[in-house]
C-alpha cells in the first residue's frame, strides 16, 4: 500500500465510543432483568470469587453492602447493566486485573515478543497488556491496554509504525484519537477517556491511558516495530 493510500486508511483509524460499548453484558443471556439504577438482591454465578477481589466476606451471599461494591465496581469500568450482579463479565474483568497484576516487571517472560528489534513495543492480547522494549531490556510498562473487541479483532504479527497524530480525529466518527501512532492499516495506539477495562472493546485500535499514550509517544518514533501477539479473551 503506498503512502498517500494508507494515509487515506489511518485518516479513518478505529475507535471506540462510550455508546457502542453497552450490549456486550445483555447478550450473554445470564444477568437477570433490572430497573436502571437498581441494585439486584440476586446472587451470580460468580459471587464468591467477586466477593473476594472486592475484599468483601466471602460468603457467597448478595447482602445489599456486596451489591453496592459491586455496583460501583461494574460503574467505573463501564460495565452493563450496573445493577451489582457477580456475573460473567464483571468476573471476567477481575480475573484479567489479577493475571495482569501477576505479570509483575517481566511481561516478556514467554520470550513471544522478539528482543533482536532494538525499540519494539509489545502487546499482548491475551493479557490486554503492552510494553516497550530495547533489545532485553524494559523500556516502560506494562501497562493495561484496551484492544480491538470481536469481529475488528486487532491484527497480530510485526508491523511499523508509519504515521503519527498527535491531535488525529476519526473521520467515521468524528472523535478525536490523541497521539495516534498507526502501525497497521487503521490500527493504531491512541488514548481514550474509558477505562482500560471497559467492555467489549475498540474498533482495532490499542487505547490507551492519556498518560500512557503520552509516554508512548515520547518513546516510540516512524520506523519503530510492533509486535502484537495471543488472543483476547472473548474474540
Amino acid at each position: 500500500m503506498g503512502d498517500n493510500n494508507r494515509r487515506r486508511v489511518a485518516s479513518v483509524g478505529f475507535i471506540v465510543i462510550a455508546g457502542l460499548v453497552a450490549p456486550l453484558a445483555l447478550g450473554l443471556g445470564a444477568t437477570p432483568a433490572q430497573a436502571a439504577g437498581s441494585c439486584t438482591t440476586q446472587v451470580g454465578p460468580h459471587q464468591k470469587q467477586v466477593e473476594k477481589f472486592l475484599g468483601r466476606p466471602v460468603d457467597g451471599k448478595q447482602s445489599a453492602t456486596d451489591c453496592k461494591a459491586i455496583k460501583a465496581f461494574q460503574t467505573k469500568h463501564g460495565i452493563t447493566p450496573n445493577i451489582g450482579y457477580a456475573g460473567s463479565v464483571t468476573w471476567g474483568v477481575m480475573d484479567l486485573m489479577n493475571k495482569q497484576k501477576a505479570v509483575g516487571r517481566t511481561p516478556n517472560k514467554s520470550g513471544k515478543c522478539p528482543v533482536n528489534k532494538g525499540r519494539i513495543a509489545c502487546v499482548n492480547l491475551t493479557l490486554q497488556l503492552s510494553w516497550i522494549q530495547d533489545g532485553k531490556k524494559l523500556v516502560y510498562g506494562p501497562v493495561p491496554v484496551r484492544t480491538g473487541r470481536n469481529g475488528y479483532e486487532t491484527r497480530t504479527g510485526l508491523h511499523k509504525v508509519y504515521w503519527r497524530h498527535i491531535n488525529h480525529v476519526s473521520s467515521i466518527y468524528n472523535v478525536p484519537m490523541p497521539y495516534s501512532q498507526f502501525f497497521d492499516g487503521g490500527e493504531a495506539f491512541h488514548s481514550v477517556g474509558v477505562s482500560m477495562w471497559n467492555p467489549p472493546g475498540s474498533h482495532g485500535c490499542v487505547n490507551m491511558t492519556s498518560s500512557t499514550a503520552k509516554k508512548y509517544w515520547s518513546l516510540l518514533k516512524t520506523g519503530d516495530d510492533v509486535f502484537v501477539y495471543g488472543r483476547k479473551p472473548g474474540t
